[in-house]
Order: structure tokens, then C-alpha cells, then sequence
């Protein structure tokens, strides 16, 4: 039935194993994560403060039981008890008196961290990375500039969190695209430069099947522009997401500001002022009113 997933005993979304811990991913929407964790008798592990206020951690405890120390005092939890953490100011650190399993509950993505599904995508953006020199970390200083937009258009959690997952992937494509046409320091030919233009769609090929497959329309559009000139699909304005807007304007920025094999790098507001030339046309007003805010905050402008 559309809407209702069920899953028996042992099924999980992704799970990952660590020396003395293994933690599955149950389920997960709307920014929120329903985790199952299970770790060794007589190991520590913290609760940490969050960068963001209104997160809320909830911790079930399924069997075993472990102990903390609150303002003093100890508490022990066993099965079927219960804590929240929200709002902390200072970690927590527990210990586990047994073997302990417990259900986790939290209103923000926190898997991705630890993923190894993620991992490996990562992996391959790193190796693109390495085939061309001119992009090294290209993808963090474009997640980085994407959040900065979307924080300042005061998108919601789930929002930030998609445009940040696929800021790091929207290159993975690229993994398919010879050295030599990536690191060409001429004109490309009207056939090589039918090479790049695939690699939005097969990056979104390579998430299918993952846990990350909601992240493929983002990614397959970050090179679709307003007037239909873009690729793979030749997407206009209300077609494209937003969030694919806003990866295309931080990654167009970081590609002028950054040295290329054909040139140097342009400084910040020549980029900008090349980008806001293209508003209606390649990028959207409210995105790139957006980033200018954010760089005028920062003093690059």
C-alpha cells in the first residue's frame, strides 16, 4: 500500500558495524531518523550537544542496561526506560553495565556520518577529486556555500539537509569522464563536451538504489538553467528544484573562483557579478540575492 512500508526482524535501511557497536538505520523522512543500536558491555559513549537547538535525541531502552551521572547523581536505565536530550549545553557520557540494545530516535539526520553506504559514494567524488587537480575539494567548498544560501532563504531542516547531501555528490558523475577531457587546457570538442554533459545523469544513476535515491532529481538537474539552455534534460524554471538552483550558483562560483586549467581564478565579485549578469537566464534572482547577502556578511564583497 502506498505510504506503508513493513519490514521484518533483522531488515534495516543500511547498517554498520563497528568494533564495539552496530548501528542500523530502520527508517528515516522528513529530516528524521529512527536508529537501532546495539553496543558491548562495559564500553562509554557520549551524547553530544547539538548545532542545532531544536533537536531532539530519544533513547529507548530495548535490553541491558546502562549508567550516567546527572548534575551528581547516578541513574541507571534498563529495559523499557526512556531519556530525551534536547537543548544540551555539555556531552553526556554513559556506560554500558551489559550488552545494551536500544531504539534512538532523532529529529535531524545524524546516519550519514557514520554510513558506509555514504562512505563509499564519498570515496568515488574523492577519486574524481584526484583525476582533476583543479577541483580538489570542490565538492566541500560547494556544500558549504549551498547551506550558507539555503540558511539564508531560511529553508527547513529537510531541505538543508538534502541540498547538503547532494552538494557532495553532484559531481560523482564526473567519475566516468577520462582524464584527459577533465583536465583539457583547450577548447573541448562538440564530442568531449558530450562526455561532461552526462555526468548529472549518471551521477544520478549511480545513487538508484541507495539510500540516498532521493537525492537523484538534485543532483541529475544541477546543470539545468532557467531557460531551458542546461543539461541533461533541458528543464525551465518552476521544473527545476530549488535546491538543484542553488547547487548550480554555488558550484558556478566556486568554478570561477577557483584556479582551472584554462585560467586563474577570478576574484569574488567579478564571479558574482558574471552570475548576476545571468539572473532569469541560467540562475534564479531569489538564489543569487540570497548569496550575495551571504558574501556581503562575510566581507568578500
Amino acid at each position: 500500500m502506498k505510504g506503508f512500508r513493513a519490514s521484518k526482524k533483522g531488515a534495516s535501511l543500511e547498517r554498520v558495524r563497528f568494533d564495539i557497536s552496530e548501528i542500523s538505520l530502520l527508517a528515516r523522512g522528513n529530516g528524521a531518523e529512527v536508529l537501532l543500536q546495539s553496543i558491548e558491555k562495559n564500553k562509554l559513549f557520549y551524547i553530544y550537544p547539538s548545532d542545532n537547538p531544536n533537536a531532539m535525541e530519544f533513547y529507548f531502552i530495548l535490553s541491558g542496561e546502562v549508567t550516567c551521572e546527572i548534575d551528581g547523581e547516578k541513574l541507571i536505565f534498563g529495559p523499557q526506560d526512556h531519556f530525551t536530550a534536547q537543548g544540551l549545553t555539555d556531552p553526556i557520557h554513559f556506560t554500558t553495565l551489559s550488552d545494551i540494545t536500544f531504539l534512538w530516535v532523532v529529529t535531524e539526520p545524524v546516519f550519514v556520518h557514520v554510513s558506509k553506504e555514504m562512505s563509499s559514494l564519498m570515496d568515488i567524488v574523492k577519486k574524481v577529486e584526484e583525476k582533476d587537480r583543479y577541483t580538489y575539494m570542490h565538492s566541500d567548498r560547494v556544500a558549504e556555500y549551498a547551506v550558507k544560501i539555503a540558511k539564508q532563504m531560511k529553508l527547513d531542516t529537510v531541505q538543508l539537509e538534502l541540498i547538503t547531501q547532494a552538494s557532495y555528490l553532484h559531481d560523482i558523475g564526473k567519475i566516468h569522464i577520462p582524464e584527459s577531457v577533465l583536465n583539457k587546457p583547450s577548447r573541448l570538442t562538440d564530442e568531449e563536451f558530450a562526455v561532461i554533459k552526462k555526468h548529472p545523469a549518471d551521477g544520478a544513476e549511480m545513487l538508484k538504489g541507495t539510500v540516498y535515491e532521493e537525492l537523484c532529481p538534485i543532483i541529475a538537474q544541477h546543470h539545468e538553467r532557467l531557460d531551458g539552455r542546461g543539461y541533461p534534460f533541458g528543464l525551465t524554471k518552476n521544473d527545476i528544484l530549488l535546491e538543484a538552483k542553488i547547487i548550480a550558483v554555488s558550484d558556478t562560483y566556486d568554478a570561477m573562483t577557483e584556479d582551472r586549467a584554462y585560467r586563474k581564478a577570478f576574484n569574488a565579485q567579478y564571479a558574482l557579478d558574471e552570475i548576476r549578469s545571468l539572473v532569469g537566464t541560467h540562475y534564479d534572482k531569489e538564489v543569487v540575492e540570497a548569496f550575495e547577502k551571504v558574501l556581503i556578511e562575510e566581507g568578500k564583497i
